[in-house]
């Protein structure tokens, strides 16, 4: 969509916070044909903190001097959802391509309105769903595409996490405030999971479910529980649950098919194992460091002209659907 290739990106950062540490902005620095110009936090001591540990020359308090930098061509929205819509639409504004964390935005209609707003502007939009550049769930991929376990059935998703869930921070953090947030961990988390489906099978066409906040010790849901239809015809079912014992922890997705099944998790370890009729065995990946550096490498060759980049906001738009017709 863009007007014209860019010969190298210059990344301008809103919101360095955790996932800016390690698993997102170090490998802009990293991938050829990319850097970081300049990061911003509403923390002054924070950002400045952030720019001097990562050798980046500027750093500020304000926005705006990330959106109409004139030297920055590319913007990393990496804030918690409630912003992600309204930076969104002031960088198609301001003419520069744009990379927001998951979950897209708030709402399936605030995912509509920054998809208008970058085609109008005719610039990218790309949504941090890095799973689906993993070597592990491409070899997921590769397995159903080559029919290893036959015809597929249906796909089961179970993630549950104590109160103080191990896989994030702690239950006091923004991601269990709604009008930050959009949900609870089941967004935070789910949509990960929903959007990789995605990935894997195409779209979701229908949904439903049911969603409770059973041990009241925040505003959001902590028990989602849904079914849902693909376009193929699949079927997938899903319970997501945060108030379980830690001993009962779990993360695992099973893809069950007329001649076995595949079962990995998708935030824990790079396994995938395969069962068939006639054997069993285990797949073994390796993390990368920076583990949003391979879909990093998609969004700089789409922008520099010379690739294609497999999360788009389109895609990521479904998954925010989905989880509206499962949770409410």
């Amino acid at each position: 969509m863009m007007k014209k290739s860019l010969d190298c990106i210059k990344w301008g950062i809103i919101g360095v916070g955790d996932v800016c540490e390690v698993k997102s902005a170090p490998a802009m620095q990293k991938v050829a044909g990319s850097s970081i110009q300049i990061v911003m936090r509403r923390d002054e001591d924070k950002a400045r903190d952030y720019a001097r540990r990562h050798e980046i020359a500027e750093w500020t308090t304000n926005a705006e001097e990330v959106l109409h930098h004139p030297e920055v061509n590319a913007v990393y929205i990496a804030t918690p959802p409630a912003y992600h819509a309204s930076y969104t639409i002031k960088a198609a504004l301001a003419g520069k391509p744009v990379y927001v964390e998951k979950p897209m935005a708030l709402n399936h209609l605030e995912c509509q309105q920054m998809i208008e707003a970058c085609n109008t502007a005719e610039v990218p939009l790309f949504v941090a769903y890095y799973r689906r550049a993993l070597p592990h769930f491409l070899k997921v991929k590769e397995l159903l595409e080559k029919k290893v376990i036959g015809d597929i059935r249906f796909v089961k998703i179970e993630l549950f996490q104590s109160l103080d869930p191990s896989i994030v921070a702690t239950g006091t953090d923004w991601r269990v405030n709604p009008d930050i947030a959009g949900g609870g961990y089941f967004h935070d988390l789910a949509s990960h999971q929903l959007d990789l489906l995605d990935f894997l099978f195409g779209s979701i066409k229908s949904a439903k479910g049911y969603a409770s906040n059973q041990a009241k010790k925040y505003d959001a849901d902590d028990i989602v529980a849904g079914v849902f239809e693909f376009g193929s015809g699949m079927m997938g079912s899903g319970v997501w649950c945060f108030t379980v014992a830690p001993n009962d922890s779990l993360d695992r997705v099973v893809i069950y098919g007329s001649k076995g099944n595949i079962e990995f998790s998708t935030f824990g370890d790079a396994d995938v194992k395969l069962v068939t009729e006639k054997s069993s065995e285990t797949c073994q990946f390796e993390m990368p460091k920076h583990i949003q550096q391979p879909l990093i490498e998609q969004v700089v060759d789409e922008l520099r002209g010379t690739g294609t980049c497999i999360s788009p906001g389109v895609s990521a738009a479904r998954a925010n659907q989905v989880m509206e017709w499962i949770s409410k």
